[in-house]
């Protein structure tokens, strides 16, 4: 009798651990590392990826403008001879610098929420338009208004700093007048909270209208229980006023 149990036994356990072994190996889901993705961020169509961790939605890009410009080599099929006026009916004078591809990743909250305490924008990188250039502030250098720097903007209002970041100080004429309207969703700010053009429900939107950070709270398109949300004006601040309404996240390149 014991002899016909030890091989009944031993194959009782061998399928156990078969059986195990088997679940072991297979990948277990993470439902935050894949944590879906909102559709108003699917509207950043310049980015290479889009992915979300339920924290922080991250947005890769290679800063290349989808547009013709005048800083990219004149063998580029986006190179622009432009010899117009620029921002503010000013003259366009080319800047010695050119367009170089980068690996953007910007890392802003899935859900903004407004800070105790404001912090200041950097210079360089401080938000991600729909086209996956980078939006700056309103300085040329720390404290330095833009006054001297805006001749250089090409025909759609952007140009590339020292090292080869193209950028936008002001409205991106390419997305507002090509791409999408004056009243479109732009893009997002590093602490999460949507950019939009400089008209609002057919009127324009001038700084007296909008709070020290440069925005307010209401209803959008894309927001339709309403948001904080930035607008972008013709006038200094531009885009963003005295720091960011919310807490930002991080961008590297």
């Amino acid at each position: 009798m014991l002899r016909k149990v030890i091989p009944l036994l031993s194959l009782i356990i061998l399928g156990a651990c078969s059986k195990d072994s088997g679940t072991n190996t297979s990948t277990p889901t993470n439902p935050v590392t894949n944590a879906t993705v909102p559709d108003v961020y699917k509207k950043i169509y310049g980015a290479s990826s889009i992915t979300s961790d339920g924290t922080y939605i991250t947005i890769k890009s290679n800063g290349l403008p989808d547009h013709k410009s005048s800083y990219y080599a004149t063998t580029n099929a986006l190179y622009d001879n432009f010899s117009g006026t620029t921002f503010g009916g000013n003259n366009f004078v080319k800047n010695p610098n050119s367009i170089a591809e980068k690996a953007y990743v910007f890392k802003i909250p899935a859900d903004p929420k407004v800070a105790t305490n404001h912090m200041a924008t950097q210079l360089g990188a401080i938000g991600v338009s729909l086209n996956g250039i980078p939006f700056f502030n309103q300085y040329a250098g720390p404290n330095q208004p833009l006054t001297g720097e805006v001749v250089s903007f090409d025909r759609y209002w952007g140009h590339p700093a020292p090292t080869g970041q193209y950028h936008y100080h002001v409205e991106p004429l390419y997305l507002t007048t090509v791409k999408l309207t004056k009243s479109s969703l732009l893009g997002f700010l590093l602490d999460g909270f949507p950019v939009y053009g400089p008209e609002e429900n057919g009127a324009v939107v001038d700084n007296s209208k909008l709070d020290a950070y440069h925005g307010h709270t209401g209803v959008t398109a894309d927001y339709p229980t309403g948001i904080y949300h930035y607008h972008i004006t013709s006038t200094d601040p531009y885009i963003n006023g005295s720091g960011f309404y919310g807490t930002p996240g991080t961008v590297s390149q």
